[in-house]
């Protein structure tokens, strides 16, 4: 009967410690997110000031994927120490109302920029180059784009390749991806 109560025990605990928290806004929340003025040219300042990049996810209340990602991928040890050691994680609320600036200077209330830079999906992860320029939108000046949910060594991988600056060589993402994951796993 001991073993039983302590088996359930541990598994109670286990799923405490990888339940995402979640705001009064209802997204998912990680230790690794900043709370900005949401200014995205400060908050490039800023990610370049402490040596990170810029990385902006686009959530929503009651999204399935971010709960996935938040539960099943940002937990996992290796991949929370790489964001937080990496980047400078801004977090946009689909359906929010705080206003948001973008690099050309537009300010729009969340759920209008989201609107303006085309996002359909939850989570939508747009990571940033070092310096942008102050007459693009901040789709236009993204260095890549992860629509939707993925899994542990895509994202992983994904990071890596921005940190690495991927996207300025010759191998696409994908490749990159099947390589690494080959490596990985092999």
């Amino acid at each position: 009967m001991f073993r039983l109560f302590a088996l359930l025990t541990a598994l109670i605990l286990a799923f405490q410690v990888n339940a995402a928290e979640l705001g009064d806004d209802g997204l998912h929340k990680a230790p690794w997110m900043r709370d900005t003025f949401k200014d995205l040219t400060e908050d490039l300042e800023e990610a370049n000031a402490e040596g990170k990049r810029l990385m902006v996810m686009v959530e929503q209340r009651g999204c399935i994927y971010c709960k996935k990602m938040h539960e099943e991928v940002f937990v996992v040890p290796e991949v929370a120490q790489y964001i937080e050691d990496n980047f400078f994680v801004v977090q946009i609320n689909m359906f929010g109302d705080v206003d948001v600036t973008d690099f050309d200077g537009t300010t729009l209330p969340e759920k209008d920029m989201v609107k303006r830079w085309g996002a359909l999906f939850t989570p939508s992860i747009y990571f940033f180059p070092e310096e942008v320029a102050d007459d693009v939108i901040a789709t236009q000046a993204a260095v890549a784009n992860m629509p939707g949910a993925f899994g542990r060594w895509t994202t992983f991988n994904m990071l890596n390749w921005v940190v690495e600056k991927g996207y300025d060589g010759d191998e696409p993402f994908q490749k990159y991806h099947a390589r690494k994951f080959e490596e990985q796993n092999g």
